[in-house]
């Protein structure tokens, strides 16, 4: 079968074995030709008088709409289901923290002092710590369920002050999340709002609801409940995955729901079944965010979390090396064409949120109240796929797939402690020119972009190259790290100066911050940085890329970032071509806004050269 090329050759290497296996890396050839209307963003098929399609001879659909509107509209309907995927992993997180408050689920919190920081920052005064979680969740709660003109109260406690002063001059701070989710979806309706402006203002919204909500009070409350992250070597890649073991493959964003059932499964109870029918115990296989998650927080886990065996387009694979006997799915990044490989393989799926069920899986509803019945339900389940399946399935785990030395868990938290408690030592060696500047490639990883993770790592080793450091949270982290680019040994492939800032410190010159939920991380790191030279987040010499976005969660992460006032550069045009207004509002008038642009550009030397020069201007603009 044909197949579409990928940075990491020994996945393609091993996919070629399997002749009798369709993935995704199939598919993408016979889906090759794109419908030119959907690319521009000038399809329209809101009404039964559609679909209308905007061309030079047909400016306006049958309602009257024209270019402008219906690009803005679908863009702005697309940031806002992304928005809610973000809003929908947020409310879980903080209904499960309030659950284990309330003393559901035998969870105990791993990190008192994050509970303690959130705290303070919503001013709650409260000793017991399980009171303090249940008013801490509440306070998250009552934002997200405001309606959208009460404005919401922990942006202000959360957010930059400049840039909080930003976005009230603009008038884009956001109601009530999920109000505001609902409106824009009433908004982008069919002959309701025709107002490019507004409906492009109202996506900025929308960006900074996820970057505050869905993305930086997500990781902070997961860390109070799986303990917060600490650097550390890591395997990744296939070889993660051990046979003598029961090996259960996690999938999605929600790493709150598997925190029960993580402890569990070191229980020696639960690991004596296991021993009964062969196996060493259980393990658990990261992949998608969710692995990066538990990749992320891997120390708190060492004894049940084998590693993270790869991103979104590599879980095909993982099932076809025959190694894993279960699949828990808790959201998305759960391919579609996972199923039928998980069924060549014998292979059950339980999905424990009803927003992520697939066809042919069982669902267990999810919540701390049930989480006792719901992890002995996995562990039956997956007890009994092994005694099934093991003795009809060829096992065959490239064990030369990936590395043994990769450095996770980076974090706003555990890089600042590396580098001494203090930002100075990262400022300085940027003032002197060691390290020109920082990248964040963040996003997922896609099959266009010249191939699955081709434009991301390309584009990382040119970053490199340059002197400029890496910060990558998402899918995108998964490719660079298979390929090695998150292993001390990348340092010989960066500039001299940052080569011996890299080999003085042990470190790679891309720092793994995992799931893309920790882009909200990397605005943690930036708004530090900004506070401690006395500046604006756009003054830094900081840019961002998101090269092979896939899906609307990544556009609703490229206006926070956009919102943020960052350079955010993307590899695929998101849909917008059709509309000379919108694309020159996001591309060049935005800048004298936020003081974001939108980036397209698809060459990967041409990419590096806009955002180096970008990283060069804001470099004399701090005289530096």
């Amino acid at each position: 079968m044909s197949m579409c090329k990928s940075a990491d050759c020994k996945l393609c290497d091993f996919l070629a074995t399997k002749e009798d296996v369709e993935t995704s890396f199939n598919r993408v050839e016979s889906q090759k030709s794109k419908c030119k209307f959907g690319k521009q963003g000038v399809c329209c098929k809101l009404c039964s008088n559609g679909p209308c399609k905007i061309t030079p001879k047909s400016p306006r659909g049958v309602c009257g709409a024209d270019a402008d509107t219906i690009v803005s509209r679908n863009f702005l309907r697309a940031i806002a289901a992304g928005s809610a995927c973000y809003l929908h992993v947020v409310e879980t997180t903080a209904r499960n923290l309030k659950s284990i408050g309330e003393g559901y689920g035998n969870v105990k919190i791993k990190s008192p002092e994050t509970l303690d920081k959130l705290a303070k920052l919503f001013d709650i005064v409260e000793t017991d710590v399980n009171q303090k979680s249940i008013k801490v969740a509440d306070a998250v709660l009552k934002d997200l369920y405001k309606p959208r003109f009460e404005k919401m109260e922990l942006v202000k406690k959360l957010a930059y002050p400049p840039r909080y002063k930003k976005w009230e001059e603009l008038n884009i701070l956001p109601g009530g999340a999920k109000s505001e989710v609902f409106d824009a979806i009433v908004k982008t309706s069919t002959n309701l709002n025709s107002d490019p402006i507004d409906m492009l203002f109202n996506a900025l919204s929308l960006g900074v609801t996820t970057g505050i909500y869905g993305l930086m009070l997500t990781n902070l409350l997961n860390d109070v409940i799986l303990g917060a992250p600490k650097i550390r070597q890591a395997k990744v890649g296939f070889r993660v995955i051990d046979e003598d073991y029961i090996n259960i493959m996690i999938t999605g964003h929600q790493h709150s729901d598997i925190a029960h059932l993580q402890d569990k499964l070191i229980d020696e109870d639960v690991k004596k079944k296991a021993i009964e029918l062969g196996a060493k115990g259980f393990r658990l296989v990261g992949c998608t965010c969710v692995g990066q998650d538990l990749q992320l927080r891997g120390e708190h886990y060492k004894e049940v979390f084998s590693g993270h065996a790869g991103n979104n387009y590599t879980s095909e694979a993982v099932i076809a090396t025959g190694g894993i006997d279960l699949i828990v799915s808790e959201f998305n990044c759960t391919i579609p064409g996972l199923e039928i490989v998980a069924e060549q393989f014998k292979v059950k799926t339980i999905c424990i949120d009803d927003v992520a069920k697939k066809k042919d899986a069982e669902y267990i509803k999810f919540d701390m109240a049930n989480a006792e019945s719901v992890s002995d339900k996995i562990i039956d389940a997956a007890l009994e796929s092994y005694a099934n399946r093991r003795n009809v399935i060829t096992i065959d785990i490239p064990k030369d797939h990936g590395h043994d030395d990769v450095v996770t868990g980076v974090s706003e938290g555990s890089l600042k402690e590396f580098l001494g408690g203090d930002w100075k030592p990262l400022v300085d060696l940027i003032a002197q020119g060691k390290i020109k500047g920082i990248a964040g490639v963040v996003g997922c990883s896609s099959l266009t972009g010249k191939g699955h993770d081709m434009f991301t790592v390309e584009l990382t080793k040119e970053l490199i190259k340059r002197n400029i450091l890496v910060l990558s949270a998402g899918c995108s982290s998964g490719g660079l790290e298979n390929v090695g680019l998150m292993s001390p040994g990348a340092a010989d492939l960066a500039g001299d100066s940052l080569k011996e800032v890299c080999k003085s410190l042990g470190i790679p010159p891309v720092l793994n911050f995992g799931p893309c939920l920790a882009i909200g991380r990397l605005e943690m790191v930036a708004t530090e940085l900004a506070e401690y030279l006395g500046i604006d987040i756009p003054d830094l010499p900081l840019v961002l890329s998101a090269p092979q976005w896939l899906e609307e969660q990544a556009l609703a992460d490229a206006a926070f970032g956009l919102s943020l006032g960052l350079p955010v550069h993307v590899a695929i045009s998101p849909f917008i071509d059709g509309s000379e207004f919108v694309t020159k509002v996001l591309q060049e008038d935005l800048v004298n806004i936020t003081g974001g642009k939108l980036i397209v550009e698809d060459d990967v030397v041409k990419a590096a050269d806009i955002l180096e020069k970008i990283i060069e201007d804001r470099r004399i603009g701090l005289h530096i």
